[in-house]
């Protein structure tokens, strides 16, 4: 089977990228490579400290867009050096920064993150900015939706602010994709009943629905539980495991793409903002999410958040030989 690169859009619908909303957190990565995550009172010596642009918002953004989206960020930084940086680099990769506000008062958002050999990482965010996100951001949001669009929001800014944008998506007639990450014990239910996708890994899957999820068949029992809070359907991501698609229609695993985990910071952006242009082409829930499966797995074999995340020829040139397996090591790939 070949790398859904060029998902098949519906019947009568042509191929054009609808365009696509992000409302979310900027974040100056801060990054330390480490032999292995301290344990708690340990110090551990690293390599030198390398900063990129991330936040989870912004990485969803850049993936989209390096995959073909017509992409709008939406959300806040501080008047300071990060919040350059960050600007600069959306712009660099043709992402409309004009619903993007500066704050006179807090900092760019941070994220301090260990990154281990094989991948695995530990990341603390400092929100700055992005906790100030509100009414002003989503009447901004609002004004770029039409039925055309699909909104990405995750839960780095503030919920109010999340619910206020997925009722903006749904009075536009937009898809709503919403990553519950970070993880989170709860989400109202009239903000579940309005979503169109869910996706969550397997830890947030585990706290937003409060039943263990390691395994396939425990992953879908958590995309029914998904369904019968209202989404339209889910999907459950496992690493290397691959991931489950739950709809209507039943549950489908999606295998993962086997490759050396690097770093997994963005793996499950780059999975999400992949979603998000296939849905957006008019690809079925189950070829989109094949698509974020090889976006995740590109992104967890290189370093960085944004710096990892992959164009489609480099999806092609890196995977293209590679099979998709269904289980294998432990990473975040997707």
């Amino acid at each position: 089977m070949g790398l859904p690169m060029h998902a098949e859009p519906a019947a009568g619908q042509a191929e054009v990228p609808s365009r696509i909303v992000v409302l979310g957190g900027l974040n100056a990565d801060l990054v330390v490579a480490v032999p292995r995550l301290p344990r708690p009172a340990e110090t551990i010596m690293g390599e030198r400290l390398r900063t990129f642009a991330g936040g989870k918002g912004a990485n969803q953004a850049v993936a989209a867009a390096r995959l073909g989206g017509a992409v709008s960020m939406v959300g806040r930084v501080g008047q300071d050096a990060f919040g350059d940086m960050l600007l600069e680099s959306l712009v660099g990769d043709g992402i409309d920064t004009t619903a993007i506000g500066r704050d006179a008062e807090e900092p760019t958002g941070a994220a301090l993150i260990f990154v281990e050999e094989g991948g695995q990482n530990m990341i603390a965010v400092a929100p700055g900015a992005n906790a100030k996100v509100g009414r002003q951001e989503v009447d901004r949001l609002a004004t770029l939706l039409d039925a055309a669009s699909v909104l990405l929001v995750q839960l780095e800014v503030p919920l109010m602010a999340v619910e206020a944008a997925v009722q903006a998506a749904r009075q536009a007639g937009a898809r709503v994709i919403l990553n519950a990450a970070p993880a989170i014990s709860k989400l109202p239910d009239a903000l579940l009943q309005a979503v169109d996708v869910l996706v969550v890994n397997e830890v947030e899957a585990s706290s937003l629905f409060g039943r263990p999820v390691e395994s396939q068949d425990e992953a879908a029992a958590a995309g029914r539980a998904a369904l019968e809070n209202g989404v339209g359907a889910a999907i459950v991501t496992l690493g290397a495991a691959g991931s489950v698609v739950v709809d209507r229609s039943g549950a489908s695993p999606i295998a993962a793409y086997p490759v050396v985990a690097v770093d997994a910071t963005a793996a499950g952006d780059a999975f999400v903002g992949a979603l998000g242009v296939a849905l957006g082409r008019g690809a079925d829930l189950r070829s989109a999410a094949r698509l974020g499966a090889a976006a995740g797995a590109a992104a967890a074999s290189r370093p960085g958040a944004q710096s990892s995340l992959p164009r489609h020829n480099e999806i092609e040139e890196s995977l293209e030989r590679a099979k998709p397996q269904q289980a294998g090591p432990k990473s975040d790939a997707g």
